[in-house]
């Protein structure tokens, strides 16, 4: 069995295999995580073993990698060469059933670098051809899936994004979308955590030449696909925005109005797309509906801004019926609140909540049975 087909299998089992629970959020802080605001844990996914990951901000403001266990265990850790001064650190986005996770660091020049961090500890670091040197510039590794490949983007020198996909072997994909502008501050990106499927299909985002954000999905073959959600913003910053695909190929996001309001979407493998948005999301500009993760049962995670702009957390079923949640602690002023991330398999969802002090803090949120 090709080993893409075994962790489909893998999943599916799990599904099957999943026992019920009651609705719990547990709430928790990495060892040396800062009490400040602006500072704490910051959750940013949940594995089928049920393992989170992400990173925390110390008191100094120094970002740290941690990978917390199922029974409340945790391991830090710093990438080799990691800045040590407020706003550099290391930063970890993705990890695999291997327990590979993926993430970058950022040096004590400012610059950006990617690293794969084995199980065991071991750290690789990397930067595509043509990644920038300069402060600001380099690698973004976002996302590892099962097979060991890596994506992301990189910013070159002259502060242009392109795409890559680093290979288990070391070797590395360059592209670029067709229509991804090529000015400062333009070009490809990809999603975090989830962009990078099983199968090898990435999605992403790229900014074009009129500064408009659009979403685009790379089949393993390499031809693209444009993601524009109907009712999307066409100018400069408002647009369409993926959050990940699914093994089945399904693919979460947002989009823009013109007004500046988030909507969520998801994309079927057929093309359709489906919009919906959460009872309770603000209609003004920075509020609404934002998509973030999804499984492979197809259920979507994420949050909603409401009218006072705080942040709340929900679960799209399959069957379009949406349930919503707060994490206990979260605060309840503008820009605080409920920030979901990523589901697994088992309906368990991981992300932070911002406290009344803005403090983070990181939670799993298990699902009913």
């Amino acid at each position: 069995m090709k080993p893409r087909r075994f962790w489909i299998v893998l999943s599916v089992l799990l599904l099957a295999c999943s026992s019920a629970s009651a609705q719990k959020i547990t709430t928790f802080d990495a060892p040396g995580a800062g009490t400040g605001s602006g500072q704490g844990t910051l959750s940013q996914g949940i594995s089928d073993l049920g393992i989170t990951y992400g990173y925390y901000i110390d008191g100094s403001g120094v970002a740290h990698g941690f990978l917390r266990f199922p029974f409340g265990g945790f391991a830090t850790f710093d990438a080799p060469g990691a800045g040590t001064a407020a706003g550099q650190g290391t930063f970890a986005f993705s990890l695999n059933p291997e327990i590979a996770l993926a993430g970058y660091y950022i040096d004590g020049n400012g610059v950006l670098h990617g690293y794969v961090r084995t199980l065991f500890g071991a750290i690789t670091t990397f930067d595509p051809p043509g990644a920038g040197t300069s402060t600001g510039e380099g690698t973004y590794a976002l996302n590892i899936n099962p097979e060991g490949t890596v994506a992301g983007y990189f910013f070159d020198a002259s502060f242009v994004a392109h795409g890559f996909l680093r290979h288990r072997d070391g070797s590395f994909t360059v592209f670029d979308v067709p229509g991804a502008g090529t000015e400062p501050g333009q070009g490809t990106g990809s999603s975090s955590g989830i962009a990078l499927n099983v199968e090898g299909a990435l999605a992403g985002a790229y900014i074009d030449s009129a500064n408009t954000l659009r979403g685009y999905l790379r089949a393993p073959s390499g031809a693209i696909t444009d993601i524009d959600a109907p009712g999307a913003g066409l100018g400069p910053g408002p647009g369409t925005d993926t959050a990940g695909v699914n093994a089945l190929g399904v693919v979460p996001g947002l989009y823009a109005d013109s007004s500046g309001a988030f909507h969520g979407f998801l994309r079927a493998p057929d093309g359709g797309i489906t919009e919906f948005n959460v009872h309770g999301a603000g209609t003004g500009a920075g509020q609404g509906t934002l998509p973030e993760g999804i499984n492979l049962e197809g259920e979507i995670t994420g949050g909603f801004v409401d009218a006072n702009s705080v942040s709340h957390g929900f679960l799209r079923h399959l069957s379009g019926a949406i349930a919503t949640f707060d994490a206990p602690g979260a605060g309840t002023a503008s820009n605080q609140g409920t920030f979901p991330l990523l589901n697994n398999i088992e309906g368990a969802i991981s992300g932070y909540d911002v406290d009344a002090n803005g403090v983070s803090h990181g939670f799993v949120r298990t699902p009913k049975g």
